[in-house]
């Protein structure tokens, strides 16, 4: 029996393997979450996909945003049986260096090809482009930058975004204001980025300045700590999230905190502390992946009401129409011809 008809809560979760539990059926109907993450564990083919989130959209009558962590290069989930193993975003960065209107057009190709397989397959969004500057440093982010320029980064992403928005899929700016500046990895360490302010907003930040929440409707801070603005990680700070971005830049689309299980976030006391200085600060949903007792304990013991415009910025993110499955993809024309972009910049 489906669960009644409730808003999104403000909690993304994961599963463990190809299908659902019925353990995990249950977590998805609290009331709480809101949306799913997959991984590469959850894939082993475009059926079994298909399935699983089939299966997810059905837990609830009002389904739960399906996303994932599919960028191209080396931050792509699937990449086996029929998925397109898409190039990382600094080669289309090198690619606008020699050509620029051609490195826009693949640049919207390739975004049409990530998005219409995926959503071929029942995933709804996936947390791209990366807006972060490439300045050589960073390992973390590396060549999941398009380039050092941030008008160059500007302008392929919203080339990416159109090419999402062409398969009815929404886009994530990350990871704001900017990650790539650090070398540490927030993953493991808590990096710490000692510029001031207007260094910041006259660099990283103006992508997300330029493209605004019309052409970006979601963004994902940084578990990086600016201590020349605020000793809070970005992810849990009201005068990032707030001040800055909702006001300065006039941002009304959907924030997620990055994962709250990744050692940048560490800094804000146990899972449900995250939770709780990461909603508070203005983030309009969590992410907690990798750790279904960490999801089971936010869950049992988060209180927290979710705005009624947290819950419009986050349905807004759901595809609004229809797609065709996969075999149907396989054979249009549009999607084979968008597919040939790739061999403009990756050789086989």
């Amino acid at each position: 029996m489906q669960s009644l008809a409730v808003p999104p809560g403000p909690v993304m979760v994961d599963v463990q393997g190809m299908q659902l539990t019925l353990g995990e059926k249950e977590r998805l109907r609290h009331p709480l979450v809101g949306a799913v993450i997959l991984f590469a564990r959850n894939y082993e083919s475009p059926e079994q996909l298909s399935a699983l989130t089939r299966d997810i959209h059905e837990a609830r009558n009002a389904p739960l945003l399906i996303a994932v962590d599919h960028e191209g290069g080396r931050v792509q989930r699937f990449k086996t049986n029929g998925f397109t193993h898409l190039p990382g975003m600094r080669e289309l960065g090198q690619y606008w260096e020699q050509n620029p209107q051609q490195a826009i057009r693949t640049a919207t190709e390739l975004a049409y090809v990530m998005a219409a397989e995926l959503r071929a397959c029942g995933v709804d969004f996936t947390f791209a482009p990366v807006l972060d500057l490439d300045y050589g440093v960073s390992q973390v982010i590396g060549s999941r930058s398009f380039h050092r320029d941030p008008k160059v980064v500007a302008t392929l992403a919203r080339a990416i975004i159109q090419g999402l928005s062409l398969a009815g899929m929404a886009a994530c700016g990350k990871h704001f204001p900017g990650h790539g500046f650090v070398e540490a990895d927030s993953h493991l360490a808590i990096p710490v980025d000692e510029r001031t302010l207007d260094e910041i907003m006259n660099e990283d930040a103006l992508p997300y300045q330029w493209l605004g929440d019309m052409v970006l409707p979601a963004v994902m801070p940084a578990h990086v700590i600016y201590p020349r603005v605020d000793h809070s990680p970005a992810g849990f700070s009201r005068k990032w999230i707030q001040d800055i971005l909702r006001r300065q830049l006039a941002y009304n689309g959907v924030v997620f905190s990055d994962d709250l299980t990744m050692e940048g976030a560490s800094v804000a006391g146990d899972i449900v502390a995250r939770a709780q200085a990461a909603l508070k600060a203005g983030c309009d949903m969590v992410l907690v992946c990798n750790r279904p007792d960490l999801a089971d304990t936010l869950l049992d013991r988060l209180e927290f009401t979710i705005t009624s415009q947290s819950i419009e910025r986050i349905q807004r993110l759901m595809p609004s129409t229809p797609f065709m499955n996969w075999e149907a993809l396989q054979l249009n024309k549009r999607y084979q011809d968008a597919r040939a972009f790739r061999h403009k910049i990756v050789s086989e």
